[in-house]
């Protein structure tokens, strides 16, 4: 892999491409207000950074990272993704959203509309359950004592090998909880969300981060609770 396509350019997208940019890849990226608009992230990020159309982001991508709102999931170009690895930052705020019946009454979950949406990509769920100044603080090479690691789920296995690849390049290392319908476990309020990458003597604005491992993780993904028994 050389090039990191994204589909959105907000907080998760810009540190994700600083990250690649870090790691030696080209990064395309994209947004909703169109390739001019991101001229100045695009300088900062230097020569192996460019701004295109999201059409143009997802064909130029090896994989392709898709971090917009989640009402704008049917906004995500289908042919140009025809094959690809697309990871899934998306997470479900009803108030942003609007009401979505299937997330409402937990019959399905947020990457798996992706991947209905894309039915011939490769959807793996990531980077959705870690505050964005977290992502960027905590990235550590490989074998680094310090290194954290991040939740991945997804149907196809040579996909996540892909993801996690990638996530490696980009300072972290992965535990893969299994099927996309099993991403509710790190989904938005469940205790393996953002939370768990911040010191729990801080809070926002002065959120400390802190290293996660995978028993802590495996922890809180095990304590995860459905919406409805909250």
């Amino acid at each position: 892999m050389t090039t990191l396509g994204l589909i959105g350019s907000g907080n998760i997208g810009s540190t994700l491409a600083r990250l690649a940019v870090d790691a030696g890849l080209d990064v395309v990226l994209s947004n909703s207000r169109g390739p001019e608009t991101l001229a100045g992230l695009v300088e900062e990020l230097g020569p192996h950074a460019r701004a295109a159309t999201a059409p143009e982001a997802a064909s130029a991508g090896d994989l392709v990272v898709v971090t917009i709102p989640l009402k704008h999931l049917r906004d995500v170009p289908v042919e140009p993704l025809r094959g690809k690895v697309v990871l899934d930052t998306g997470n479900y705020y009803p108030e942003r959203d609007g009401s979505i019946p299937e997330l409402d009454d937990e019959s399905t979950t947020t990457s798996e509309l992706l991947q209905a949406h894309l039915p011939e990509s490769h959807v793996v769920k990531a980077f959705n359950n870690i505050y964005f100044e977290h992502l960027a603080a905590l990235a550590r090479p490989a074998g680094d004592a310090e290194r954290s690691v991040l939740a991945i789920a997804g149907d196809d296995a040579p996909a996540k090998a892909e993801a996690s690849a990638l996530i490696d390049r980009l300072g972290y290392d992965t535990h893969d909880v299994g099927a996309l319908a099993e991403g509710w476990r790190f989904q938005r309020d469940t205790a393996a969300y953002a939370a768990l990458y911040g010191d729990p003597s801080t809070s926002f604005p002065d959120w400390r981060p802190r290293p996660v491992k995978l028993d802590l993780l495996q922890q809180q993904l095990d304590a995860a609770q459905r919406y409805r028994d909250m």
